[in-house]
């Protein structure tokens, strides 16, 4: 049902989880812990299934938060739990409020969870390649330094992510990338179909935390696209031509008194 992150599992009064798509209720192409509150799947199913997840983290179903995700840099600050109707438009979220699990909601794009322990500041983050080019990482960070976080003191991990060898894009992707930084000329190698390259997202991701002074950084080294028996993917199910997917919540939590 969840994965840990050492790196994480480590962290005192800390608790944490990249979830699976194993041990919920739901049916069909979303069997079975189904969390996307966007997707077509039974609402009733969806609820159920976040609220075993906020189970797994111990605190209530209403304490399990994502935002309404935009493949943006946008972050906002959470400080009390909010509901379907009222939670903000962003791709990241970081607290100092304790049992308040602060999540994100991918199926191919990274999900990272950071923490500064001694500062008592977490985030999440969902990094898919906008968010991850525009900015999504570093605004995170800031945003946890604006709390008291110290960069060099995060430990950040990422969770089940599309791998190289299954990201295919093509050569206007490419040079979109290379007109910001034509170093970036590394995240990139050749693909079997002319025209295309493979894109390494990832190794993307951790150059950006590693440029950025993080403190440790951890990868689990998941591919959701290679693993359908765990994990949900976008880019699987279009290539399947199935009408929708499942999505993953990945979440991390404070302990102390709410």
């Amino acid at each position: 049902m969840k994965l840990h992150a050492q790196s994480l599992a480590v962290l005192d009064r800390i608790r944490h989880a990249f979830f699976t798509r194993e041990g919920g209720m739901s049916g069909g192409i979303y069997a079975s812990l189904n969390s996307g509150i966007g997707s077509n799947d039974d609402a009733a199913h969806v609820a159920e299934n976040r609220a075993r997840m906020a189970h797994a983290l111990g605190v209530d179903a209403a304490r399990l938060i994502t935002a309404f995700q935009i493949h943006s840099p946008h972050v906002v600050v959470a400080e009390q739990p909010w509901n379907v109707e009222t939670r903000p438009c962003a791709d990241a979220i970081v607290t100092k409020t304790p049992e308040l699990a602060i999540g994100v909601s991918t199926a191919d794009c990274g999900p990272l969870l950071f923490a500064d322990p001694k500062a008592r500041v977490i985030g999440a983050a969902h990094a898919g390649w906008r968010g991850a080019f525009s900015g999504v990482i570093e605004a995170t960070i800031a945003a946890m330094e604006a709390l008291g976080a110290e960069r060099g003191r995060m430990t950040v991990a990422l969770g089940p992510t599309i791998r190289r060898e299954n990201y295919e894009v093509s050569l206007s992707f490419v040079d979109e990338f290379l007109r910001a930084d034509e170093t970036h000329a590394r995240f990139f190698g050749p693909a079997a179909r002319e025209g295309h390259a493979m894109f390494d997202l990832p190794g993307f991701i951790a150059a950006r935390l590693e440029r950025h002074g993080v403190g440790q950084f951890e990868d689990l080294g998941l591919c959701t696209y290679a693993d359908p028996g765990r994990f949900y993917s976008y880019r699987r199910s279009v290539h399947r031509q199935e009408p929708d997917y499942g999505r993953h919540v990945s979440a991390i939590v404070l302990a102390g008194q709410a």
